[in-house]
């Protein structure tokens, strides 16, 4: 799953609905497609800055929903690369209800092997309230469609959403787990300016998750999906200059967000180590990568043990484990 990127963002084009969270272009900080030649040029300096064989991947909107001569166009500049062997692949981003057989067959034609849906929510109600125009049905129907294709799916999640509760984004994690995907994202929600979730902030009638509830949120969907070794290869939007001076007008919107929510995990794992257990010193084994995660931000998650087990030492060792696994070195543990 982990490889070079090489960023080209397609604007909200061609989409046939406006979600009520939707403002593409403060997103991806960018206000039309790029043109063909713009594409070779980002694809060049790409190559540059990167290492061998990186994946050319079109973000920022629903690609299939574009124009098809719009979309032709930019896989015509992208192919190339690939057929040369100078990138691995391309990758795009689309609506579930924006896929088809002769849709999938094009794809793979101009060297697409990645497909990203933008699932959001496998609850009725929830994707009715947001006007995102597909249900439930609609994502399941896509992701097989794009497995039985044979591409690598990713499934995008969000948590926060209008009508959404902690039950019903750990149900959707858990559904959308089910599927089978190659990977998965999750965006807690940002609201933007510009936008009709940023009406509703404004005249109460929503009211979006705090920063620290929706690492919350999103740490129990992320252990779904690890449950089921489901790698999640981002939480949180991409910090850019736009969104960082003001188009993120409230919610989840936090340069370390993917950081936290991970940290908050590895505490609720550390803490089931220890239910029932009469420890005068607990030595929990992470991966040697993993250690600031475990410690939290400002030691943020050592503290919060101290407190609920006061007297008992609190020591993190390197340990031979994947990343988010956490075990507790028994042998080096001491019983009252």
């Amino acid at each position: 799953m982990k490889r070079s990127i090489i960023p080209i963002f397609v604007p909200h084009l061609g989409c046939p609905h406006e979600c009520v969270f939707c403002n593409q272009r403060k997103i991806a900080g960018t206000q039309r497609a790029p043109s063909p030649g713009e594409v070779r040029a980002l694809i060049e300096e790409g190559l540059c800055a990167s290492g061998k064989s990186p994946e050319i991947a079109f973000y920022g909107g629903s690609f299939t929903a574009v124009d098809r001569s719009l979309q032709e166009a930019l896989l015509d500049a992208a192919h190339p690369y690939v057929r040369s062997g100078r990138v691995s692949s391309i990758r795009v981003s689309t609506r579930p209800d924006c896929i088809d057989g002769d849709i999938l067959a094009i794809l793979k034609g101009y060297g697409v092997a990645t497909i990203e849906l933008g699932a959001q929510s496998t609850d009725d109600d929830v994707l009715k309230r947001s006007g995102r125009g597909h249900t439930a049905r609609d994502i399941a129907d896509a992701a097989n469609q794009v497995k039985d294709a044979g591409l690598l799916l990713i499934l995008q999640l969000m948590c926060g959403l209008p009508g959404d509760t902690r039950e019903k984004d750990v149900n959707s994690a858990k559904e959308a787990a089910a599927l089978k995907p190659d990977g998965a994202r999750i965006y807690p929600v940002v609201v933007l300016r510009d936008t009709a979730l940023y009406e509703r902030y404004r005249d109460g009638s929503y009211v979006p998750l705090g920063i620290e509830e929706a690492a919350s949120v999103a740490s129990d969907m992320l252990e779904v999906f690890e449950d089921a070794g489901i790698p999640v290869i981002r939480i949180g939007l991409n910090p850019t200059e736009e969104l960082s001076n003001g188009a993120a007008a409230a919610g989840a919107y936090h340069p370390a967000l993917g950081e936290m929510t991970r940290s908050r995990l590895y505490f609720k794992r550390a803490l089931g180590l220890l239910s029932g257990a009469s420890l005068l010193e607990a030595v929990f084994g992470v991966n040697p990568s993993c250690i600031s995660l475990m410690v939290g931000q400002k030691r943020e998650n050592i503290m919060k043990l101290q407190e609920l087990f006061p007297g008992v030492r609190f020591k993190i060792k390197p340990a031979e484990v994947p990343p988010g696994r956490v075990i507790l070195l028994e042998n080096e543990s001491k019983t009252r």
